[in-house]
């Protein structure tokens, strides 16, 4: 892990995401899981997309260490924790209220200072935009309305719709740090995002089932005969596979249309997004591989896949 990021990392910052992306309210941050010894970072084991790691322009860490810090705190008010759904919502609203003084260069509340402090700076001198980060905090807010309500997405466009709140502000702030702004790029960008959210999906069904969590669009389970209102029956049905290849395929195609991004995003920040790229791809293999039955055991990158990941980076 980069001391410089490590040493003032708080519990919350470095305890299992997003841009986990797989607690049930979720941000994504891209990059790639690769073995502790090889890319330093600032992740979590459950954590297949870490941030910071050396690819990473050392400029750009502490920055992209405070998107990381405010998404994952975010989080953790969305998600951890016995506090009703209402509570969770105040503290969300009152979060929001700090981020808006802190992008306006007022005074916040002290009780999430640190998270403000390390997020002001990197507003100050990126000039990072506020209008993402607020996105993060509505899809956060929409994760803990659907768990309490127990209720999940009509379809794909009202899942993509949750995508471009939850994980496409990330990519975007991102590339505003690496003074890309092409609106191919910031396409191509939130094609990658969405697709590294979904793969989450699909890699935490296992988890996210039990807890109440649904992303799998009603549409696409009722094509597939299975009903929208019985989740727990969902992993015995004898065409889940076939609903989550159906998934996966959308998935792959998704992150394809990203992928020409790493030629846009220069130096060591297109190395890095390059290993983004093949490790969601890889983790889609994982499932495939697994006869599509994430539904029961979660796939994860382990030292086994750097050199496959490192190799087809290499022939992006």
């Amino acid at each position: 892990m980069n001391e410089e990021v490590a040493k003032d990392a708080s519990p919350a910052f470095r305890k299992a995401l997003l841009l986990r992306g797989g607690s049930g309210a979720r941000a994504t941050i891209p990059a790639v899981k690769a073995p502790a010894s090889a890319l330093p970072d600032v992740r979590t084991p459950e954590e297949n997309f870490p941030v910071a790691s050396w690819l990473c322009p050392a400029r750009l860490r502490p920055p992209i260490a405070a998107i990381y810090w405010f998404a994952r705190t975010a989080d953790d008010i969305a998600d951890e924790g016995s506090a009703t759904a209402s509570q969770r919502l105040a503290d969300l609203d009152a979060y929001r209220a700090d981020l808006a003084a802190c992008c306006a260069g007022r005074a916040v509340s002290a009780r999430w200072r640190p998270v403000f402090g390390r997020l002001g700076a990197a507003v100050r001198e990126f000039e990072l935009p506020e209008a993402p980060l607020a996105a993060l905090l509505d899809a956060f807010g929409q994760d803990v309305v659907k768990t309490a309500a127990g209720t999940g997405y009509a379809d794909r466009a009202e899942l993509l719709d949750y995508c471009s709140r939850s994980a496409s502000p990330v990519g975007r702030l991102l590339l505003h740090l690496y003074r890309v702004a092409e609106p191919l790029a910031l396409e191509r960008s939130d094609a990658i995002c969405t697709a590294l959210q979904l793969t989450n999906f699909w890699q935490d069904l296992s988890v996210d089932l039990p807890r109440g969590r649904l992303y799998v669009p009603a549409a696409d389970l009722c094509e597939h005969g299975l009903d929208p209102l019985a989740p727990r029956r969902w992993p015995a049905h004898p065409a889940a596979p076939a609903l989550l290849a159906g998934l996966v395929a959308w998935t792959r195609q998704t992150m394809d249309a990203g992928a020409p991004l790493v030629h846009q995003v220069p130096g060591r920040a297109g190395w890095e997004l390059r290993l983004v790229v093949q490790g969601g791809l890889r983790i889609l293999e994982q499932i495939e591989a697994g006869g599509f039955r994430s539904w029961s055991a979660r796939p994860r990158l382990r030292r086994t896949d750097l050199v496959p990941l490192l190799w087809r980076s290499l022939q992006m």
